[in-house]
């Protein structure tokens, strides 16, 4: 689900770090200090309302691929192409995110947000050909880039420290719970419908913005010193003494500003080379395993094993919903490349079964058996992929990436990432269409080698701090 979730996870491993080194020095209790006020929850409801309609964007081309093909009289290659236009945004998106979201703050980066997901859901509504389907899908992907950029960032900025982390996973857990819910619904409402159902999550989060604060980090970067005050007080409660989270939030911003002056060609340094090496090996073979084909053509997927689209799509949307709340229970306690390893183990299997019982179609034997080993293996990789690879991806990646380079490393990364999800959103049709069998088996493989790769070069991020993480990076060129 992007520099976004890098640069926030980042902000929060730092503040972290910052916590750890310095003592709370407050009048009051630390129950009061560590309270969750209506203002924070109210806030973080808000900001996630835009990642609940990515996740309805991200799944929407599943259910609504055959009656948007029927009524426009689009062929596979021009729906190809649909699919795979809101990747195409999101890496239009991405590379002018960090910037903007600087520039005009967290609050005007949200509005932004909406203005392009609305247009793009409008666009769709009321699209009579091509032409304005897929600009209404680049539109939505633009929305959606901002987006997973700024509510990470923001809810990293707004929330006390005690429960930054479960807030930024129910950020990725919401959008996962919008892709759940268009499959839910996806089967028994015209796609038309679908599209201005996915406005009512943006009209909402519009409605939200007037009432709830900007960041207080992104206040005092830009030196309103007392609206950045009255900002956090608000945030933490009349009664809380905010003068050492003040403090530290000044020390983090001058430190910022310090690390800005990276370059990006002083990214290929060789002391970088080994965060750099897994962090794009990991994005590479994480996209090329199939998650972005599988979840935006599901249905198609059923269908063609015989499989009811409803029943799979209800059932996948469920395994969904219950392994991505599985997956923030299990991250902190198992750790991230134990879990990763397990995560890609299943996809691997999951591919493999899904191969397997298009092979027994295609030698016409067990055919019985086919539609339902279909339905097991789509599961069996839903669940995997939703309790590891899905959420933890960007977290671990936070945490490898060392301070300096994160934006710049955030910045190739996010857009190497929505460049391999065009490729296999725009090339998974004609893949399928050539070989069932030979679409899953090579997901398969890509699954297996994030596993090799993982197993081999990954370190085990839990419980250290980043200077630790860094040592272990830095012994690796030795």
């Amino acid at each position: 689900m992007d520099e976004q979730q890098l640069e926030s996870s980042l902000l929060i491993v730092e503040d972290g770090i910052n916590n750890i080194t310095e003592e709370r020095e407050s009048q009051y209790c630390s129950d009061e200090t560590a309270a969750v006020t209506s203002v924070v929850v109210f806030s973080t409801c808000v900001a996630v309302l835009g990642s609940f309609s990515y996740g309805f964007a991200a799944a929407f081309t599943s259910p609504a691929e055959a009656g948007i093909m029927r009524d426009l009289g689009l062929s596979i290659a021009e729906y190809s192409v649909f699919g795979s236009m809101m990747s195409i945004g999101a890496m239009i998106g991405a590379v002018f995110c960090g910037k903007i979201t600087h520039h005009i703050g967290r609050k005007g980066t949200m509005w932004l947000v909406e203005f392009f997901c609305i247009s793009g859901w409008l666009a769709a509504v009321f699209a009579k050909g091509a032409l304005l389907l897929d600009f209404g899908r680049l539109s939505v992907g633009v929305g959606v880039a901002l987006q997973c950029y700024v509510a990470p960032v923001y809810i990293g900025e707004v929330t006390p420290k005690s429960i930054r982390g479960a807030c930024t996973f129910a950020n990725q857990f919401i959008a996962t719970f919008g892709m759940s819910l268009m499959y839910f619904i996806g089967n028994i409402i015209r796609w038309r419908i679908l599209a201005a159902i996915g406005i009512i999550p943006c009209v909402l989060q519009v409605l939200g913005l007037f009432f709830i604060p900007e960041s207080p980090r992104w206040l005092a970067t830009i030196g309103q010193e007392k609206n950045f005050e009255a900002t956090l007080q608000q945030l933490r409660g009349a009664n809380v003494d905010t003068s050492q989270e003040a403090n530290e939030i000044r020390n983090s911003v001058e430190t910022s500003r310090q690390l800005s002056k990276f370059q990006f060609l002083d990214l290929f340094d060789k002391k970088y080379a080994p965060s750099l090496v897994l962090a794009v090996g990991v994005t590479i073979l994480v996209q090329f395993g199939g998650a972005y084909g599988i979840g935006s053509y599901a249905s198609s997927i059923f269908e063609a094993a015989g499989c009811s689209s409803s029943l799979g799509s209800t059932a996948l949307a469920i395994v969904q919903l219950v392994f991505a709340s599985l997956g923030v229970v299990l991250t902190d306690k198992c750790g991230r490349r134990q879990l990763w390893m397990v995560s890609a183990a299943g996809t691997c299997l999951g591919n493999i079964l899904v191969g397997l019982a298009f092979l027994l179609q295609e030698l016409h034997k067990s055919k019985e058996i086919s539609p339902l080993l279909v339905l097991i293996g789509i599961l069996v990789f839903s669940s995997s992929f939703s309790i590891g690879m899905s959420g933890i991806q960007w977290l671990i990646l936070s945490e490898l990436l060392p301070m300096n380079v994160k934006g710049t490393a955030g910045s190739l990364i996010t857009f190497l990432n929505w460049s391999m999800s065009w490729i296999v959103t725009y090339t998974f049709n004609f893949i399928f269409e050539w070989s069932e069998t030979g679409t899953f088996l090579i997901f398969a493989g890509f699954c297996g080698s994030t596993f090799l790769f993982v197993a081999k070069l990954l370190p085990e991020t839990k419980g250290r701090t980043l200077e630790e993480i860094q040592a272990i990076m830095t012994s690796n060129l030795k």
